[in-house]
């Protein structure tokens, strides 16, 4: 094998093993300090936070909250929505029984969301969001993502391995020959 090629396979393996690594950060580091992750998954959030970005997420206590922030939750049952959103505070006020209740909008929608609703004591604040990033846990998060994040290493893995044990017998071929013509 060329030095080119080495050269290549050490560039490639060195890129990989980068890339990683940044993942590995991107991974840990917000946890480190107390943030949540979420990708945003819709486009009512455009302009402020596209579909495909990460946001990262701090713990505050609810009543620290202000109209403006951005709140990632999940609406109450029968809302519509099943799963968590990422949308501005519009409004905070009281509901009939007195409790705090809150109503969100995203930036990208006409109106505000059609339902109000309460929080725990603590919920996750929007402190900054990596354009992009969440698409890759996005497709990390589904069966075939994993399977492609596994099955590629693992594959150039055993391919870099087979072609070793090829020099190698045939390097071995090749001693024996020159052995057997001395």
């Amino acid at each position: 094998m060329g030095p080119s090629i080495r050269r290549a396979g050490r560039l490639a393996s060195g890129a990989a093993l980068a890339a990683a690594a940044v993942f590995a950060l991107a991974v840990l580091l917000p946890s480190l300090w107390g943030w949540q992750r979420y990708a945003i998954v819709s486009g009512s959030m455009t302009g402020t936070y596209d579909r495909g970005t990460l946001v990262l997420d701090e713990v505050v206590r609810s009543a620290d909250l202000k109209v403006g922030d951005v709140i990632t939750y999940r609406p109450p049952a029968g809302a519509g929505p099943d799963h968590l959103i990422t949308h501005r505070i519009a409004w905070i006020g009281r509901d009939g029984s007195g409790q705090r209740s809150y109503r969100t909008k995203g930036d990208a929608n006409a109106t505000a969301d059609p339902w109000t609703f309460r929080l725990s004591s603590t919920q996750a604040r929007v402190k900054a969001g990596i354009p992009y990033a969440g698409t890759l846990f996005t497709a990390l998060s589904g069966r075939r993502g994993r399977m492609i994040a596994i099955a590629l290493p693992a594959l150039l893995i055993a391919v870099a391995s087979l072609l070793r044990l090829w020099r190698a017998l045939g390097a071995e071929a090749q001693r024996r020959t020159l052995a057997e013509t001395a």
